[in-house]
């Protein structure tokens, strides 16, 4: 059972939080309706999200198995079944794809379909593209971020969007650029493994990639907090307050990137430093004081 559980990567469920984002940020916490259909779709795509780990550890065994550390994954070590591994890939499609259609949620499902989609091709092709490949997971996030949002009838902020687009790109390119740091021998011993297309990287690029995709994170973040329409709707003009917060949260990722102990796993990487977890800590409380009154 703990292989099974490793297997669906439940630490990672952390992602599937860019579905709250817009309940969150357009008060519709109040409307249990909202709250009732952004549910069914965090749920989905965490059903969806686990399906596509282990859709892509199954055509990714071989590989892995060579991998210093991919090795200990439940199907290339053989701890999870060939035959267990597909039923397992069944059933969780069947749970994300059919979850919201019970509920009448149709929208939902089709977000949920899109982002399904998506990623059979990322497994399959789009993951050795270069560049594609970046892009591919952003227009993952994106496709939570309109489950909770255009799905259920709320219109996000421009600057929410634009936002949440860099960020998913900067941490992206901050995993890549980890990965090929992790590499021993350097990006030419890459041949045959698992990231395939890191060999068409290189570290300088990558960092270029970070510095502007960072930039532009803390860009749109900071726009949104002094847009017009953000202070209109949560009846504020001070969220700016949290733009330092953000920015030390931005920086500490990168100094921990840059030392050598961060990147690979963001969703792990962010549940395990002090100081994020302080950082984010810090930012709901703020929040919260700010628009929750």
């Amino acid at each position: 059972m703990s292989a099974i559980i490793s297997l669906l990567r439940p630490q990672q469920w952390l992602k599937n939080g860019f579905v709250l984002i817009g309940l969150i940020f357009s008060h519709g916490w109040a409307d249990p309706d909202l709250v009732f259909a952004v549910g069914v779709g965090f749920v989905a795509f965490c059903l969806a999200s686990s399906a596509v780990y282990v859709l892509n550890d199954y055509y990714d065994r071989a590989a892995d198995a060579a991998h210093p550390t991919k090795r200990h994954r439940p199907i290339a070590s053989g701890q999870v079944g060939l035959p267990q591994a597909r039923a397992l890939v069944a059933i969780l499609f069947c749970g994300a794809l059919g979850l919201p259609p019970a509920f009448g949620e149709w929208p939902v499902a089709l977000a949920v379909a899109c982002y399904l989609a998506l990623n059979i091709a990322y497994t399959l092709c789009l993951k050795h593209k270069v560049l594609v490949d970046v892009f591919c997971v952003a227009a993952g996030f994106m496709l939570r971020l309109a489950c909770g949002t255009y799905a259920v009838g709320i219109i996000p902020s421009r600057w929410m969007l634009l936002c949440s687009f860099m960020l998913t790109l900067f941490l992206g390119f901050a995993k890549r650029r980890a990965e090929i740091v992790a590499v021993p021998g350097g990006v030419l011993a890459l041949e045959g493994s698992t990231r395939i297309v890191l060999r068409h990287y290189n570290a300088q690029l990558l960092d270029n990639l970070v510095a502007i995709t960072a930039s532009a994170t803390l860009l749109t973040y900071g726009l949104y907090t002094v847009d017009a329409e953000t202070a209109a709707l949560h009846g504020t003009q001070h969220l700016v307050l949290t733009l330092p917060i953000v920015t030390f949260g931005v920086f500490r990722y990168l100094f921990l990137l840059y030392k050598g102990g961060s990147g690979e796993e963001p969703g792990r990487d962010l549940l395990a430093d002090n100081q994020i977890r302080m950082a984010v800590l810090a930012w709901v409380i703020v929040v919260v004081l700010l628009v929750g009154t």
